[in-house]
């Protein structure tokens, strides 16, 4: 029985990256050996163990064969007399199907260190096109390590899998679990140049990809340079997406909400920003009294993180447009402040027994404080 680190781990290490999860692969051995050396067994569709101290995971080598459409249509096979190699070739990318042996060495079977110095996606074999969770990942791949480039041929099958359906088979769920885990890397524009070249993009997302056509090629250049904008910025994934989708309007924004069944905090956000585009780009110009009701609209009293997550995803649009400042945040960061600050208590006991009065109250004293503070701000 031996035991090998392999993928991510060796891909990592080889380029001087920090090392986060170590995976392991084990040949020669059955369940019932793993049992008995104290390895704790979890998954449900091919054993994987984890180690007693480490609690790494240490799969066994296995083979698989395509049964259905989709990732999930995969029979696997495992038992001692399959190889390493035989692991290995199932893997999506020649740099992840790498492995290293207990003694250091590195067994690469299938070109990864070469790939891996002319920095380029290269998929390891046919199977590959097995799985249409592959083009997300290697999109995904390509936010994470922006030097590196698509294999032709692996282009190529990437286009074929596409034409043939297979991206069609992909759930919801995992969809957005992959993009989501793209859109939080250094440079998620590449993600999408990637799905776009293979037609994935417009499988997955049609009214992002409508962008892309002749006479709205000024558009598409605007969503790759936003969402990089928002990245190296290290804003959160909300507002990562509100800023990738303000340009669409809000049906459309709705639309992929629902078919990629986006997160309720993802999906409101980018509602709201798309909403407001309009108002947040003449605010400077808004009376006290058209300030309050922004942010009543976008329930800022309730919720100002989101407000304040709001406004850096127009930030971002801005930003990416060749603006050098976006002087509309800190102006309405300072407006939803200052109309916060208000002690809502104080004016509804100064109400007395007339309640029915006190929201109009309430936002009299905001709008005032508001009011106030921009006469000083002048």
């Amino acid at each position: 029985m031996k035991s090998y680190v392999v993928g991510g781990a060796v891909r990592d290490a080889l380029l001087g990256l920090p090392v986060q999860d170590r995976d392991h692969v084990v040949v020669g051995a059955t369940p019932e050996a793993m049992l008995a050396a104290g390895f704790r067994p979890v998954g449900k569709d091919f054993p994987v163990f984890l180690h007693p101290d480490t609690q790494e995971e240490y799969a066994l080598a296995r083979t698989e064969r395509k049964t259905a459409p989709g990732y999930h249509g995969f029979v696997f096979h495992t038992a001692p007399d399959v190889t390493l190699e035989d692991d290995l070739i199932r893997r999506d990318l020649t740099i992840n199907a790498m492995a290293q042996g207990e003694d250091g060495s590195i067994v690469d079977p299938y070109g990864g260190r070469r790939d891996l110095d002319a920095r380029i996606f290269r998929h390891v074999s046919g199977a590959f096109a097995e799985d249409p969770v592959r083009i997300l990942r290697l999109a995904r791949f390509a936010a994470r390590f922006p030097a590196f480039t698509v294999a032709p041929e692996t282009a190529s099958l990437m286009r074929t899998m596409v034409a043939e359906g297979e991206v069609d088979a992909l759930v919801p769920e995992r969809v957005w679990q992959e993009l989501a885990r793209g859109l939080m890397e250094a440079h998620p524009s590449r993600m999408l140049a990637v799905l776009r070249d293979c037609g994935a993009l417009a499988r997955i997302m049609p009214e992002l990809d409508a962008f892309w056509g002749a006479a709205q090629a000024d558009k598409s250049v605007h969503i790759l340079r936003v969402i990089d904008t928002a990245a190296a910025a290290s804003h959160t994934l909300a507002v990562r997406f509100a800023a990738l989708v303000q340009g669409l309007a809000s049906q459309a924004i709705g639309a992929v909400c629902r078919r990629l069944k986006v997160p309720n905090d993802c999906r409101d956000l980018a509602l709201m920003t798309a909403r407001e585009q309009a108002t947040l780009a003449r605010a400077l110009a808004l009376g006290p009294d058209d300030l309050v009701t922004l942010c009543e609209r976008c329930d800022g009293f309730r919720k100002p993180e989101r407000f304040l997550d709001m406004l850096l995803a127009a930030e971002c649009d801005a930003r990416a447009r060749g603006a050098a400042a976006y002087p509309q945040r800190p102006y309405l960061a300072g407006a939803l402040a200052v109309a916060r600050a208000v002690n809502a208590g104080e004016v509804a006991a100064a109400c007395g027994a007339d309640k029915e009065q006190i929201p109009a109250a309430i936002r009299r004293a905001r709008v005032a404080a508001v009011s106030a503070w921009m006469e000083g701000a002048g």
